[in-house]
């Protein structure tokens, strides 16, 4: 306080004198706050993703969606690509059997690549009680060590023959999505419909990125705190590990997520973060209570009872407050983006849907 310095993190104490009588002398280290300028943005360029809905794209959906409910059904036919087989089988290696290598009613989908190369393929054309010995080779980059490279022989009986049969369209499908009348007139309209919201969010995600880019690059001599940094592994790493459940207490997180695999993400987080909220104390924003109210009903449509969402939101300060940050960083976004240079380019409804690592792989 005297010094008028904000500390990042803990300090290291080291003590100089404690002996008794005698004043107390320490050395205390610690890392500050950097001082954050306010620079021109200007220069920051901003591609705006112009695309809408077609009807290819709505049929291609409504196609996707069918498929997710799809069922596999008997048939007494042999199998082929795609189809699901419930099958035995015993793998031997030099004769003798190995572990992991054996398995009774294993239900296996032809082309899914589950198996080793040459499995599935040397069941395709097989009949329900049929039996084949396929004579194969472990891949040279298997995990197991003993079977890395190693030539097997696998004895499979096929049980079942299953083939994939997509739901119709027609009322109890569209039940499913909440349509109980209209029909498929009003299915497509409901699909179509949550496909320009996904479509509008996707575009101002993207806009966004570009922007909160550019601010980066425009800091990109800023040294943040180590504290800082080591604080935000360790709140990405625990996210990480929500995903495990109740198992996440019985591992060693570190060893699973070492620091280094959020090292990169964290660093930018935390500059992001730091230039942000200077960037919202030298403009005085406040998060304004309507985009505030608009963003909670937002998240609330796709509930049944949307008015006791809305007012969870706002019965809850915690979660409330997570509304009103994001929020403020949508008006610091905004603001920049007044300042920054965008232009407009013609895309499509998947191309923007598409994570950017995909999109920059298709261009490749």
């Amino acid at each position: 306080q005297q010094q008028d310095l904000k500390p990042a993190g803990q300090p290291a104490i080291e003590p100089k004198n404690l002996d008794e009588g005698r004043d107390l002398e320490y050395v205390a280290t610690f890392e500050v706050f950097p001082e954050i300028e306010v620079k021109d943005y200007s220069g920051i360029k901003v591609v705006k993703p112009k695309a809408e809905v077609t009807d290819a794209d709505l049929d291609k959906m409504i196609e996707n969606l069918r498929e997710q409910r799809a069922e596999f059904e008997t048939v007494a036919r042999a199998a082929e690509d795609g189809d699901q087989v419930v099958i035995d089988y015993a793998g031997t290696k030099d004769g003798e059997a190995f572990d992991g290598g054996s398995a009774e009613d294993s239900n296996l989908v032809l082309g899914s690549g589950r198996m080793i190369p040459g499995f599935e393929d040397g069941i395709v054309g097989m009949s329900a009680g049929e039996e084949k010995v396929l004579s194969l080779s472990f891949p040279e980059d298997y995990h197991a060590e003993e079977l890395k490279g190693a030539a097997v022989e696998f004895k499979v009986t096929l049980k079942e023959v299953k083939t994939k049969v997509q739901p119709e369209l027609n009322d109890e499908f569209f039940k499913l999505f909440g349509v109980e009348e209209g029909g498929e007139e009003a299915f497509r309209a409901e699909v179509r419909k949550n496909m320009e919201g996904q479509l509008e969010s996707a575009i101002e995600n993207r806009i966004k990125q570009q922007v909160l880019d550019g601010v980066l690059d425009a800091h990109s001599d800023l040294q943040v705190p180590k504290a800082l940094i080591s604080q935000e592994i360790d709140a990405l790493r625990n996210q990480q590990l929500q995903q495990f459940g109740d198992l996440a207490k019985q591992i060693n997180a570190k060893d699973i997520f070492p620091d280094e695999v959020f090292a990169e993400n964290a660093e930018r987080r935390v500059k992001l973060g730091l230039v942000l909220n200077e960037l919202v104390n030298s403009e005085s924003i406040e998060a304004d209570a309507d985009k505030v109210r608009a963003a909670i009903e937002k998240m609330a449509a796709s509930y049944e009872d949307k008015e006791q969402v809305i007012n969870w939101y706002y019965s809850n300060p915690q979660q409330l407050q997570g509304i009103e940050s994001l929020v403020v960083e949508n008006q610091v976004v905004d603001n920049l983006l007044e300042k920054a240079q965008v232009t407009e380019e013609t895309s499509s409804y998947e191309k923007v849907m598409s994570p950017p690592d995909e999109e920059a792989a298709e261009e490749e």
